[in-house]
């Protein structure tokens, strides 16, 4: 019988994403799972319809198991509780307006006989030059701290086995978690794949991933990590 697959889709204000984010992964997952698999929505209190066209799939689909956060807590919080609430074999997390194609989980299997997390990087990205340098320097950043050598930390598409997902200790809030769930697995000695992905332009919303505020704030978490670890490696070698 084929693995067990959970996707886990954070999503805040995704009305206009969300029933083309279920019926994607549903169209990737049912014939390839032999219909084991679970798509988990976890409502980040959104202000529009997202909640309650989740409950609508919901009831419509026993696949569809959504979770609502009465208050927001960012991206970092809703893929937390995602992952939590998580039961399949495998958990792959993809953000709600497709960047990357839930097809890649195909790409990504024949990996995982190898290692335990995959992670894609985006190719043909078409980003302007401030965006390029950014993604250059925080991937630089991440790899000479953490030791976590892929080639696109952000990207959103990374699948785990399920002893990855219960190793790992995520703390973040915000938009870090992404190397924050990288550096956890890399600690704990799981092996990293990596394949390639092809980039999709948002179709709906605006990212706020480039906004001085979310690049202050991954910053201050990046830090706080670092310097969490760096405590527990002097104590470990006293």
């Amino acid at each position: 019988m084929p693995p067990e697959i959970s996707v886990v889709y954070p999503m805040y204000n995704e009305e206009e994403s969300i029933y083309r984010a279920v019926q994607m992964a549903t169209n990737v997952l049912a014939p390839l799972t032999d219909g084991n698999y679970e798509i988990v929505i976890v409502n980040d209190a959104s202000t529009d319809r997202t909640g309650e066209i989740a409950d609508e799939l919901a009831a419509a689909d026993p696949h569809i198991r959504p979770i609502h956060h009465e208050v927001n807590r960012s991206l970092g919080g809703a893929i937390r509780t995602g992952l939590a609430h998580s039961r399949g074999d495998l958990v792959l997390y993809m953000d709600a307006d497709l960047p990357c194609h839930p097809r890649h989980v195909r790409d990504a299997l024949p990996s995982l006989e190898a290692a335990d997390v995959v992670v894609g990087y985006r190719t043909d990205r078409h980003e302007g030059a401030q965006r390029w340098l950014y993604t250059r320097v925080y991937n630089a950043v991440v790899r000479w701290l953490f030791g976590v050598k892929v080639k696109d930390v952000n990207c959103p598409f990374k699948l785990f086995k399920r002893a990855v997902v219960e190793a790992m200790d995520l703390r973040c809030e915000g938009s870090f978690i992404d190397a924050e769930m990288l550096a956890e697995a890399h600690r704990a000695g799981f092996k990293i794949a990596e394949i390639p992905t092809v980039f999709s332009p948002r179709i709906a919303g605006q990212s706020t991933l480039a906004r001085p505020r979310v690049i202050v704030k991954i910053v201050a978490e990046l830090y706080q990590y670092w310097r969490r670890h760096r405590g527990a490696k002097k104590e470990n070698q006293q």
